[in-house]
């Protein structure tokens, strides 16, 4: 039986595809997976030993540490929701602090304080709100933005919006005019990135390979009547075909730039599972839900040229200026990718958390690497995930 798995930047962007004639390193055929009954029917796992040693070598944890980390993210995003609503008016943002294993509510007044305390969380007094930098963030949206800025989000530890531009272009006239409008707009703060960030283009198990045209690309995760992805990797209508070269499904809907998310419908023959694939690295996944994870969390990505590595999100909510256009409400994540890893997935423990879009670097020198996130998705086109 046949399974189904699923910024106009300063260097040219290069889709994280893999060109069909190019060598087919890292295209392997997908794991054998149980039926999705038995799957479903799983006890929930702890961590296994292939995921602890997974942080151990992309985060320098010791298993132990690993395995408490997990722990206190699992909770700190069960506060954050909470949190978000007590505070009201007065949020100013939060993450996941690793130093203390506690999740940082920002609030504007001090009266908001002691009730975020009294959740669970640590506080910092801040002077502008969360809903104020998403509003400076959104007029920065409506710019157009010259190739040396690489991207801009909104960082609550700052309480700024930050724009990244690339170091070598910072004193560019064009650089530091879009600067300068930036800072008309609210609070603003500069970052450097040594690179401009590209798109990762090259089953339905998260992770494994499909084809499309000339290109290869990943699964991201399975739903129910096929698999999400990244847009960039084909446009509506057009035919996918599987790990295995034959006949899978079809592109139902596909959005990039904007955007970087697409949906394809499966054949028959074809049937979804709630799985990342591991690629030998850890055991398969399974997926359990899809519980955003706070900035500063862990969070691992498969992909079908890379497989399986670890990082923290590092913010949410960014603009990544690719050379094909800008794209919104992206999660930026200290992972590397490299070419054929798009549309792969991001977990953060056995919760769904997005598809793989782009980045700079690779996964010997490192990088960061952008993720379009899942519920967004599925939202768009009214798609339920396929769960455990």
């Amino acid at each position: 039986m046949k399974h189904t798995t699923p910024l106009r930047a300063a260097a040219t962007a290069l889709l994280l595809t893999v060109g069909l004639g190019a060598a087919p390193t890292g295209v392997a055929s997908a794991v054998p997976l149980p039926e999705p009954a038995a799957a479903s029917s799983a006890a929930a796992p702890s961590a296994s030993a292939g995921l602890l040693d997974a942080m151990r070598r992309d985060l320098g944890l010791t298993a132990s540490q690993a395995e408490e980390r997990l722990d206190a993210e699992r909770a700190a995003a069960a506060v954050e929701k909470t949190a978000r609503q007590a505070a009201g008016g007065a949020y100013g943002g939060s993450w996941y602090e690793p130093s203390t294993g506690r999740l940082v509510v920002a609030v504007t007044t001090r009266a908001k304080e002691s009730e975020a305390r009294a959740l669970g969380a640590d506080t910092r007094l801040v002077r502008h709100s969360a809903a104020a930098l998403d509003r400076a963030k959104a007029r920065l949206d409506t710019l157009r933005a010259p190739t040396g800025v690489a991207g801009w989000h909104v960082d609550p530890r700052t309480n700024s919006v930050v724009v990244t531009v690339v170091r070598s272009e910072r004193e560019a006239p064009a650089v530091r005019e879009f600067v300068d409008r930036a800072r008309t707009g609210g609070p603003v703060t500069v970052a450097e990135t040594a690179q401009a960030p590209r798109t990762y283009a090259a089953g339905t198990v998260g992770g494994d390979p499909y084809y499309t045209g000339n290109v290869r690309c990943s699964i991201g995760f399975s739903v129910h009547g096929g698999f999400v992805t990244a847009g960039h990797c084909g446009q509506a209508g057009a035919a996918v075909r599987g790990w295995d070269g034959s006949a899978m499904g079809t592109f139902q809907g596909s959005s990039f730039p904007g955007n970087d998310y697409a949906y394809v419908g499966i054949h028959s023959g074809w049937w979804t599972v709630p799985v990342v694939l591991g690629w030998g690295t850890i055991p398969d996944q399974l997926v359990r839900g899809s519980a955003e994870a706070p900035v500063g969390a862990s969070i691992c990505r498969s992909g079908s040229t890379t497989h399986w590595h670890c990082g923290t999100v590092l913010a949410k909510n960014e603009t990544v200026n690719y050379s094909q256009g800008a794209v919104h409400q992206m999660t930026k994540t200290s992972v590397c990718a490299e070419g054929g890893d798009s549309g792969g997935s991001f977990l953060s423990g056995d919760q769904a958390q997005g598809v793989t879009s782009g980045g700079w670097g690779n996964c010997s020198s490192g990088g960061q690497t952008w993720f379009q996130p899942i519920n967004e998705i599925l939202g768009r086109y009214g798609l339920t995930l396929h769960t455990a």
